[in-house]
């Protein structure tokens, strides 16, 4: 079918859609439903014949304005924030979650560089952690006390600290995902070869159970949450880089509405992993093993649940964000 024709069969439809999405139509969930999938199909028809066409650029922005559309009508009567985390987040990892792959790819590669490095030449620890630190941990291990350095301070006073520099560097590895995503993995790359090192360091000196007893009681949140925050970096280099049937602009805005909610998702694990260290990693060689061990295979298990597993079970319940996978691979709007 030519192009004109396309359009003219199509065109009053479309411009029904369109008095839909401004609000001047009311329709309920289950005929948005039946509209977004109609229009899908003639995205995918357009997608196929006419793929550079402004007719195809038209439909996919039409697609995604009632996709929004009809999970904003759906979360009406629903707590924005407990949806945010139950539904929107876990799909949109499940639809990003290839970049996650990449993060963990990306974090377990930079960790193991410092590990090596740190194998190899016995002053790379004391270049990425600093004189006084190394010296001052040294101390700790000889008296028997590994986690000594977490012992300094009030604890208000260190969660506080701790969380807002996390929080920090969770927005640097975000935000410099607008430089093609090098900046991001350029960030990733020090604070994953730092604990690389750290790890190689307590076990060079015979500590690393009693280090990681302490380190992992938040550690699991924070550089679980930090990877997620690398995740998010990458989506918006990718809509930089990527930008598809989209004009780059365009593409840079949906990608960056899209990563910072999955940035955002980080920030109670953040938090909460900034209260365990003020609070209760300084305890971490006095309390009973199977309480830590507990508290460190609880955490993994929950983070671990709620950024791999959860985001597949919502994502199989949801008809539409199935139709957005199989059919057309359009970038969500929420």
């Amino acid at each position: 079918m030519r192009e004109v024709a396309f359009i003219k069969q199509n065109k009053e439809k479309w411009l029904g859609i369109e008095q839909v999405i401004a609000g001047k139509v009311k329709k309920n969930p289950d005929d948005l439903s039946s509209l977004y999938i109609n229009l899908v199909n003639d995205l995918s028809f357009a997608q196929t014949y006419y793929p550079k066409s402004k007719t195809t650029v038209y439909l996919n922005n039409l697609s995604s304005l009632i996709f929004q559309r009809i999970y904003k009508t759906k979360r009406t009567e629903q707590n924005r924030l407990f949806e945010f985390f139950k539904t929107e987040v876990p799909l949109l990892v499940h639809h990003y979650r290839r970049y996650l792959f990449y993060a963990f790819g990306f974090f377990i590669l930079f960790a193991l560089i410092g590990f090596i490095s740190a194998y190899y030449d016995k002053e790379f620890v004391r270049i990425i952690l600093g004189d006084e630190y190394v010296n001052k941990t040294i101390e700790n291990i000889e008296k028997g006390n590994a986690v000594g350095v977490y012992q300094q301070g009030s604890n208000w006073g260190s969660a506080i600290a701790i969380i807002f520099n996390n929080l920090k560097v969770g927005a640097v590895l975000f935000i410099y995902g607008v430089f093609g995503g090098v900046g991001t993995l350029y960030a990733l790359l020090q604070n994953s070869i730092m604990l690389g090192a750290f790890q190689y360091f307590f076990h060079e000196h015979g500590a690393l159970k009693e280090s990681a007893s302490g380190i992992w009681l938040h550690g699991v949140f924070e550089i679980f949450s930090m990877v997620v925050e690398a995740m998010a970096g990458l989506i918006l280099g990718a809509s930089i880089l990527f930008p598809k049937t989209y004009s780059r602009f365009n593409s840079f805005k949906l990608g960056f509405k899209d990563a910072f909610k999955i940035f955002l998702s980080t920030v109670p694990f953040t938090i909460v992993a900034g209260i365990i260290e003020g609070y209760v990693t300084r305890y971490a060689l006095v309390m009973p093993g199977i309480i830590n061990g507990i508290l460190i295979f609880g955490t993994l298990s929950l983070i671990g649940y709620y950024y791999f597993i959860y985001p597949y079970l919502v994502a199989k319940k949801s008809k539409i964000h199935d139709a957005i996978l199989s059919e057309t691979g359009l970038r969500p709007i929420h």
